[in-house]
């Protein structure tokens, strides 16, 4: 059986690490807000280049709690994509804002800048990019276009850990920029988390105080707050894995290219890269013709495939009752899309086997 993602070997390698990381914090008995959540925020600003990072209990809330400390709220409208998880937009609502989708473009799946400067109306407050599956939007052009309009910036970077733009991380362009570290994730931990990074004093105090039931002193609660603190004990997971995180990520890529190489010429169309930042390839997603019958395919030869995403958020029920655009760009990358197994520790025998069952199903 071949995965989507293999943790056992990764865990593997970084035990002796990671066990003595857990027994220490469980000796210390210090498990909410302790020393590893600490050192870790302190670690990945570092990483990322910002003035503050800050730990809380997964990507959703990254991006709901980021939303609300910059002011966000009721009549507000947020330019995302529609192609993406339903976190994104989620958070949007939680805020009480309105998330207005766009098209996409059909080379990169990311969003489509020229139709983001298009949505803007007077009621916009922010603009919400999802660098997806690991290909950068191009930050330099939207962070002028929000400069100039007078918007914030909140990038969502679950699937982007590592990327840069010109030399900068992603998350480091926006007003914030917020992480996943879902297991899966380039940089995951062994359950649920996220975290927020940010510039401002301000929007980082706020945080702070956000994801700690309103609170920065003890028993004194100056805003209406939540529980949403990043766990110790997946911090010892993250620290560990932070030191190897541009590793795996070069692992991620070569594996990206011996697809490509074996997929060259075929019928299949391989993911783009357009060079406006370093893809790091959370996932990889061609399109596929006959996209059902590979699937198939694959299961019965014990492959792992799945579909990022079958139903674009625009046409979800939760949604669909209000926001009816016509995304056709989306709804055709949504029809055709199929994701293959990725992850730094896939072979390259495994490449091919995987390769071989694709082409096999395409020439039944």
């Amino acid at each position: 059986m071949i995965p989507m993602v293999d943790l056992k070997q990764q865990y593997q390698d970084l035990k002796h690490e990671i066990d003595q990381g857990i027994d220490e914090a469980l000796t210390n008995c210090h498990f909410i807000l302790g020393p590893n959540v600490s050192a870790f925020e302190s670690e990945a600003k570092e990483y990322l280049g910002t003035d503050f990072a800050i730990g809380c209990a997964s990507g959703t809330d990254a991006l709901h709690l980021a939303l609300l400390a910059n002011g966000v709220g009721p009549g507000d409208e947020v330019i995302t994509t529609a192609f993406t998880f339903i976190a994104t937009a989620e958070a949007i609502a939680y805020v009480g804002a309105t998330p207005v989708f766009v098209d996409i473009c059909p080379d990169t799946f990311n969003i489509d800048l020229d139709l983001v400067e298009q949505a803007i109306t007077s009621a916009t407050k922010a603009i919400l990019p999802v660098h997806l599956f690991g290909q950068p939007v191009d930050m330099i052009r939207l962070q002028a276009l929000c400069e100039d309009r007078g918007l914030l910036l909140i990038e969502d970077c679950a699937q982007s850990f590592g990327s840069k733009v010109k030399g900068k991380m992603t998350g480091s362009y926006g007003d914030c920029g917020c992480y996943s570290f879902f297991p899966s994730k380039n940089l995951g931990c062994y359950g649920d988390g996220g975290m927020i990074t940010t510039n401002s004093e301000q929007v980082a105090e706020r945080l702070n105080m956000l994801r700690n039931h309103g609170s920065k002193e003890r028993y004194h609660h100056d805003i209406i707050g939540f529980n949403s603190r990043l766990d110790e004990i997946q911090a010892v997971v993250l620290r560990a894995k932070l030191n190897h995180i541009d590793n795996y990520n070069h692992k991620r890529y070569k594996v990206a290219q011996q697809y490509n190489l074996l997929l060259a010429k075929t019928k299949v169309i391989t993911p783009h890269e357009d060079k406006v930042g370093n893809h790091v390839f959370h996932q990889y997603t061609t399109l596929m013709p006959n996209r059902e019958k590979v699937m198939q395919h694959l299961q019965q030869q014990g492959i792992s495939c799945a579909v990022y995403y079958p139903i674009p958020l625009h046409q979800q029920k939760v949604f669909g009752g209000t926001y009816t655009p016509s995304l056709p760009v989306t709804e055709d990358i949504a029809s055709r899309c199929l994701s293959l197994p990725i992850y730094p520790e896939l072979e390259s025998q495994q490449i091919e086997r995987i390769v071989n069952a694709v082409l096999e199903a395409l020439d039944e």
